[in-house]
């Protein structure tokens, strides 16, 4: 402020001008100073020596750089406008003074700096030195047909010791890569390499291939635009273009009308750290400031550039593709021919136009083929005991067998009030209410040998109503989830695109064919198969609710109170989730990741689910779960998937809460269905439990009173007790495979029982339904294998999943997952057409000779 004021007080009176003069003077000698102390790194008025060179390509220049002195090395070269040569500038520092050497390489069009030691700084900032530094000079392109250009190397430092140094310029041979073409090199993180690729004539596509034999150290593949500079060191390569960390195997598909150049560099850059590729972390450093040595990280690659696909294997892929489940379409048309012609003959045979009601009525007694079917006595061990039969159904028995005009009038009037009480409004409530019904469960559910006819004493449109509720509230389901999981992955593709980080999806880059915005079309395109053959259940489902309400309404007594009681429910539920987990596993697939795991696996476990609930409905329809109990528990099941993929991994107590809650539900379940919903969770639950022990096993001495339900449950305990047990010691990392297999595992357990006691029931399988069985186990048996070949998982990082990466195998457009995808469509079609058919031999057998099991 005082020299302020006194430079006020001097030159108050001077002139404008003048003032204007001073400052200029001023500033001039300021910048003098300052230029004079940053460059020549001494006092004011001390110069630098600058020596200029002319230098040659492929000559080694050994040399000594000091404050006091610049080196500038002067090249030329001949551009031609039809031919691109690489220029590489190599650096090798011998004796280092106390500050960096700096390298400043003067193009035309760029300038490239860089300082010697380099410091390239990895995770937590650690810096690492590198005193050998080669750079690729950047080569913008020549409008003319030859033109000499030059470029000038600067060395200077501010190190008053001096620093002696080696610098070579050469030329950089198959800088142009070529199609189809292997070409090795090496790169390491202060020396990466890059090269130009230029689209050949036709070629709209190709897939650039970086591969080594080294799995570390960790490395960087960019595919860049022609442009100065080039970003070719791990602190920049991400700025622009396509890049993606790799291992052993790193692939980009690049598109002609992405590069208006019709070229691009490919650029390889190694990583000073390999925590990107999954390697071990290195030390911390113990200062902030200090230097870790690098070590050798050296790394041999080589890269191919390829043509991609066209657009005639788009074309055929697509084709081949609906080509597939179309045949499943005709298929089903045909065998629905057959199956009519085959019904309207044996109906013509049986039932003749002179037959009386009475005549038609006793062929309720037999079976299709004539045989009457076997008493409940004749069941398996049921024979052995019986006497345990209640004295109502053998009555009930005796009296149908004995009488068959009566039941039919009996059934006729049965019929009439079932259709004169389904026109009023019926509810569920209404009867599970009364003190008779419930008196009548306590004694029908807990008798030794149950008939289908036991548990389907409910009014039908009761129940239809309450089967419809599962297909109303999976579609709801459906609309609510689909909606923001399009929105979001829509999202991850446009991230994608944007900002070019491969890393952020986990696709099979050597088999993965863009169309559009889409990065892998062909992946989304194998999913069809689940939305097409789901419509086709829906459509058969359809057909055969519509021929069963015709054959309620016209009163048809097979209808009525033969065969499995129909209710359709379960089956548009099954087919409506086999179509949205067609739709969900696309929309994974547009970016499969570590965050969107749970759209390709949340319809699985509700299908597995659905299906458990169709067998064991068949049985008993009057006590199967409601709707929102199937979902609440199917919820807890994803919400559980969640979190063992967030925390499941190598989180001991996560894994033991989780095996205890696993084994106390399947403990809850077996009890559940072991009384068939007679028992009561209470506070005296375990005092029951062991007065049951004492009576019956202890006193008695007398074994379980339902010995094949018992039979299921112990088995099922076991495999669900061994599938805990192993969770909690190994702890997969893959947590929702693990979930699937549980669920996977239970399904089959309960199929193979079903199977085995229907058969020990005396029923058969017809032939439709067999060649389903064989037909569905043959398909999954190859489904798996393709899915277990693991093209890529998200369970470890991006580079380490490139590694399992493999070339298309069928029709050069769909690989190994889009089989499984194919396959599994297909076994999932099988399988739900094995739940529709199998228990069509009982469509003629009444009710109370069909037995629960």
């Amino acid at each position: 402020m005082v020299f302020r004021s006194c430079w006020k007080s001097r030159h108050k009176n001077s002139s404008g001008p003048a003032r204007r003069w001073i400052r200029s003077g001023l500033a001039a000698l300021l910048w003098l100073c300052v230029t004079q102390f940053i460059c020549g790194g001494g006092a004011v008025g001390e110069t630098k020596n600058v020596i200029q060179k002319d230098a040659e390509f492929d000559v080694t220049y050994n040399d000594t750089v000091t404050s006091e002195n610049q080196t500038i090395y002067a090249f030329n070269h001949t551009v031609s406008r039809n031919k691109t040569e690489g220029v590489r500038v190599s650096v090798d520092v011998l004796s280092q003074g106390e500050s960096p050497t700096l390298f400043v390489v003067r193009q035309k069009q760029a300038v490239l700096s860089f300082q010697v030691p380099l410091i390239l700084r990895g995770l937590y900032q650690r810096k690492y030195p590198y005193n050998h530094v080669g750079r690729t000079l950047c080569q913008p392109p020549t409008r003319a047909a030859s033109e000499t250009q030059y470029f000038f190397v600067d060395v200077s430092t501010l190190s008053s010791l001096g620093t002696n140094y080696q610098l070579r310029v050469s030329r950089v041979e198959s800088f142009t890569l070529q199609t189809d073409k292997k070409f090795s090199f090496t790169a390491s993180p202060s020396q990466p390499q890059y090269f130009k690729y230029v689209f050949p004539d036709g070629v709209d596509t190709v897939i650039v291939k970086v591969n080594s034999d080294m799995t570390f150290p960790c490395s960087v593949m960019s595919v860049q635009d022609i442009q100065c500079p080039v970003y070719d060191l791990d602190n920049n390569v991400a700025f622009i273009g396509m890049y993606q960390t790799m291992t052993k195997k790193g692939a980009i598909t690049v598109q002609r009308k992405d590069f208006p150049s019709n070229s691009f560099y490919v650029v390889v850059v190694v990583k000073t750290e390999d925590e990107a590729c999954g390697g071990p972390l290195r030390f911390y450093p113990l200062r902030p400031d200090e230097l870790i040595d690098a070590g050798n990280r050296t790394k041999v690659l080589d890269v191919v550039v390829s043509p991609a696909i066209d657009l005639k294997v788009y074309v055929m892929g697509m084709l081949f593709c609906l080509g597939i489940f179309l045949s499943f379409y005709l298929l089903t048309l045909l065998v629905a021919c057959l199956q009519n012609r085959r019904i309207k003959k044996r109906d013509v045979f049986q039932n003749p136009a002179d037959m009386s009601p009475a005549e038609t009525a006793s062929l309720l007694g037999k079976n299709g083929d004539g045989k009457t079917p076997a008493s409940p006595y004749e069941y398996g061990s049921f024979a052995d005991n019986g006497s345990t039969l209640s004295s109502e159904a053998i009555t009930d028995s005796a009296t149908s067998t004995d009488n068959n005009y009566g039941y039919m009038e009996r059934s006729l009037e049965s019929v009439g009030r079932s259709r004169q009480e389904s026109l009023s409004s019926v509810e569920e409530d209404d009867y599970d209410t009364l003190d008779d019904i419930n008196s009548d469960k306590n004694i029908v559910r807990t008798k030794k040998y149950l008939c289908v006819s036991d548990l389907a004493r409910k009014d039908k449109r009761v129940l239809s109503k309450k089967y419809q509720i599962y297909f109303w509230n999976i579609a709801t389901i459906a609309v609510f989830y689909a909606l923001p999981v399009i929105q979001l992955v829509i999202t991850y593709q446009t991230v994608v695109n944007v900002t070019g980080n491969q890393d952020i999806c986990f696709y099979n880059f050597l088999c993965a064919h863009p169309l559009g915005a889409l990065s892998a079309f062909n992946n989304i395109l194998s999913n069809l198969g689940y939305v097409m053959l789901g419509l086709l259940f829906l459509l058969i489902v359809l057909k055969r609710d519509i021929v069963h309400s015709r054959a309620l309404e016209r009163n048809d007594l097979n209808a009525l109170e033969c065969g499995i009681p129909k209710h359709f429910g379960l089956f548009y539920a099954m087919g409506t989730a086999l179509m949205m987990e067609g739709l969900l596993s696309a929309c994974y697939h547009v970016c499969p990741n570590y965050t969107n795991f749970q759209f390709d696996t949340s319809f699985m476990y509700m299908i597995a689910g659905l299906c458990m609930l169709k067998l064991y409905q068949k049985r008993h329809p009057d006590i199967n779960a409601s709707a929102y109990t199937a979902y609440a528990c199917l919820a807890a099941v994803i919400f559980f998937s969640v979190l063992g993929v967030v925390f499941g991994k190598g989180n001991t107590a996560f894994w033991i809460v989780f095996s205890v809650i696993h084994i106390l539900a399947t403990l809850l379940l077996s009890t559940q269905l072991y009384y068939m919903g007679r028992w009561r969770l209470d506070s005296g639950v375990l005092r029951r439990m062991v007065y049951i022990i004492y009576t019956d096993s202890i006193r008695q001495c007398s074994g379980p009173m339902y010995i094949d339900r018992m039979v299921l449950l112990v088995m099922g305990n076991i495999v669900n007790w061994s599938l805990a047990a192993y969770g909690l010691i190994e702890r997969p990392n893959d947590f929702a495979s693990y979930l699937l297999a549980i669920a996977i595992c239970n399904l089959l357990l309960y199929f193979a029982f079903y199977i085995i006691m229907k058969l020990r029931s005396g029923e058969r399988i017809q032939c439709l339904a067999l060649v389903c069985i064989l037909f569905t186990a043959v398909v999954w048996g190859f489904a798996l294998y393709f899915f277990f070949q693991g093209l890529s998982t998200w369970q470890k990082t991006p580079a380490e999943s490139r590694e399992h990466n493999r070339d298309c195998i069928l029709l050069s457009f769909f690989d190994d997952h889009d089989i499984w995808h194919f396959l599994s469509s297909i076994a999932m079609f099988g399988s739900f057409l094995v739940l529709l058919t199998m228990d069509d031999d009982l469509d003629t057998v009444q009710r109370d000779k069909i037995f629960v099991f």
